[in-house]
């Protein structure tokens, strides 16, 4: 049997079931199909199990240098098996939590692989979403006005370099049974520096291995630069400006691998070996071959309001490309869900989505780096301001970092901050707000930081950018 909606939802993951409530929140008649759990790659196999992982290692880091603090204890160990349990636990309750949502929201719920059909007996127009159940029963056949694909991404490979036994990518190692004793990481972006900065953490022989000049690449330089400085000061051998060499791969006891480094081929050997290259959308055996959907570069190609070449096709999140990060998918979603509604959204400026790394050392950033600012012709000014000279970092005992705020030197407004230090990717959502509102290094310098914060850290690169910072 059939059954009509105003709206069918491909993939249950943070973009999916966000648009999925906020559809029912507008009154739209919803279906969200989901092949694997709800909550998809961020809640299993992403941002909450790594970060729970994060915390953990964070953990044992300060308990085994406890003395600083003038606490003594006995002998620090990981039991990585509770670990691992605690990591779950967390997942386990914020799944639930997401169950709960979805029936709170009346969302009908299809267990089971969706794919979008051509022009049939339902429809003349493509869009019936066939679902083949994962309970064995028969296809469900749901026909929507309108259909948002959130299939989201998976974890990129290089070419010939075969995922299995040592070498894996984030997905395998989340579920890794002990630390290893040392790894060689294969990408020095965002997610292979949360892997570097954990595994460290949990006491492994870490080596990355990045492509580019720099780690983090897309970070601004200097806070590249301080990361490196930081990684290497932990005990991380950073490799950068190398080329891996798939062909090298051996595996026995542990991993070998060759990479050529300026001109030069070096051998590197490790218990394993993770491939954190990036990611690719999860494009095929939906159905889009039944569409005149459009693809650039493996990925889903939209208008600024999600809407593909089919108009009642929307797609958001990973599996369009841009920035892929949680919650920026689910703000595609809103803007997807209120476009089909009417509700005349805003566009998504993406200048104004905050980033975080979740290492330690943390980064923050939001708007555009000092190098992409000039390259737009903009003539800035910068303030910059250590942690050094945060009292509280100080007390926390972490004061390694800075923020750096880039501003327009003919209008004043504030074009980029970027943080590097303790818990500012818990501080970088003011430096959201104020480029939100186009607020100028004045205006942040004007709100009264509290004392002792680490925030002050903020109003004081705010000074800096006129050279009126006071402690510094």
């Amino acid at each position: 049997m059939a059954e009509e909606y105003d709206l069918v939802i491909l993939g249950g993951g943070t973009g999916g079931y966000v648009a999925a409530i906020r559809a029912s929140q507008l009154g739209l008649k919803t279906a969200l199909v989901e092949k694997g759990q709800l909550g998809g790659t961020c809640l299993h196999r992403g941002c909450i199990p790594s970060k729970a992982l994060l915390r953990s290692a964070e953990v044992y880091k300060t308990a085994k240098r406890s003395e600083d603090f003038g606490i003594s204890v006995g002998d620090i160990s990981v039991n990585f098996s509770k670990v691992q349990e605690r990591k779950n636990k967390i997942v386990d309750q914020l799944h639930k939590g997401v169950q709960h949502l979805m029936k709170q929201g009346k969302i009908d719920v299809f267990e089971g692989i969706g794919r979008i059909l051509g022009p049939s007996i339902f429809s003349p127009m493509p869009g019936t979403i066939s679902v083949e159940m994962n309970n064995g029963e028969d296809n469900a056949m749901l026909i929507p006005k309108n259909v948002i694909i959130a299939t989201g991404s998976r974890p990129r490979s290089l070419p010939n370099l075969a995922i299995g036994g040592n070498v894996m990518t984030s997905d395998e190692a989340l579920i890794m049974k002990e630390i290893p004793k040392s790894i060689i990481i294969v990408g020095g972006g965002v997610i292979g520096i949360e892997w570097a900065s954990m595994l460290n953490d949990f006491g492994a022989e870490v080596t990355v291995i990045e492509y580019a000049d720099r780690i983090i690449p897309t970070e601004d330089k200097e806070i590249s630069k301080e990361m490196q400085r930081l990684m290497k000061k932990k005990g991380v051998k950073i490799v950068t400006s190398a080329k891996v060499l798939p062909e090298t791969l051996q595996q026995n006891e542990g991993v070998t691998i060759a990479a050529e480094v300026k001109g030069e081929q070096k051998e590197y050997t490790a218990e394993k070996l993770l491939v954190s290259v990036g990611r690719q959308a999860n494009v095929e055996g939906i159905g889009l071959e039944n569409t005149d959907i459009q693809l650039e570069k493996g990925s889903i190609v939209t208008n600024e309001y999600y809407q593909t070449k089919e108009s009642h096709i929307y797609a958001i999140g990973d599996v369009i490309g841009g920035l892929q990060l949680a919650h920026v998918a689910s703000h595609e979603g809103i803007v997807a869900v209120e476009h089909i509604a009417n509700q005349n959204p805003s566009p998504i400026d993406y200048s104004l989505v905050s980033k975080c790394i979740y290492s330690a050392p943390e980064v923050g950033s939001v708007g555009y780096t000092e190098e992409e600012a000039i390259e737009k012709g903009y003539k800035v000014k910068t303030g910059k301001f250590s942690f050094r000279a945060i009292g509280k970092a100080l007390v926390y005992g972490e004061s390694d970092g800075f923020v750096k705020i880039i501003a327009d030197e003919e209008t004043d407004d504030i074009l980029g901050v970027h943080m590097i230090g303790p818990h500012v990717t818990d501080m970088i959502s003011e430096a959201g707000l104020a480029r939100v509102l186009d607020a100028t290094p004045w205006e942040v310098s004007r709100t009264i930081h509290p004392h002792p914060s680490l925030s002050e850290a903020i109003g004081e690169a705010a000074l800096a950018v006129d050279g009126n910072a006071i402690h510094g």
